[in-house]
């Protein structure tokens, strides 16, 4: 019953709010309700806060009793979505697949694929020696197995 209206009432906040979009919900033990958001520009503590109180605000304490937690995916949480995919185009992602594990920076995003490009060295065709070449990878969305941006810390 809890799970049913609040998630009547993100979907309306969520509709008000179309730059953000919804990673998970849950309602666990104790009427815990968690609720993880993305959005296209990032997700800041005035989104969570906007989000948390259309839920809180109609919802009766005295009918349910409950907690509320909205927060952010995070800067070290996997990508789930295509959608997370493209406001992260020019950043170094760490892609895993059933049969690799790459780096490189996200160039392009499709409908059904990414692209990452990274330089590796490689040896010389002819002669010795290695020689920077340049590579570049389109990746099946439901290859992924796992994506993460690479934070990197000047």
């Amino acid at each position: 019953m809890l799970k049913e209206k609040v998630e009547s009432l993100l979907n309306k906040a969520l509709e008000q709010r179309p730059d953000l979009f919804l990673i998970d919900f849950t309602v666990g033990g104790n009427n815990m309700v968690r609720i993880v958001l993305d959005g296209d520009e990032g997700v800041n503590l005035q989104d969570c806060m906007e989000i948390s109180r259309a839920i809180e605000h109609n919802l009766d304490r005295e009918e349910e009793d409950f907690s509320l937690e909205v927060t952010s995916a995070g800067a070290t949480a996997t990508l789930e979505l295509p959608r997370q995919y493209k406001k992260n185009i020019g950043r170094k992602l760490k892609v895993k697949t059933a049969e690799e594990e790459m780096e490189g920076t996200l160039t392009q995003v499709t409908q059904d694929n990414i692209t990452l490009e990274w330089k590796a060295r490689e040896p010389k065709p002819v002669g010795k020696g290695k020689v920077t070449v340049q590579k570049k990878q389109e990746i099946a969305f439901s290859d992924i197995k796992e994506a993460k941006v690479v934070l990197k810390f000047n």
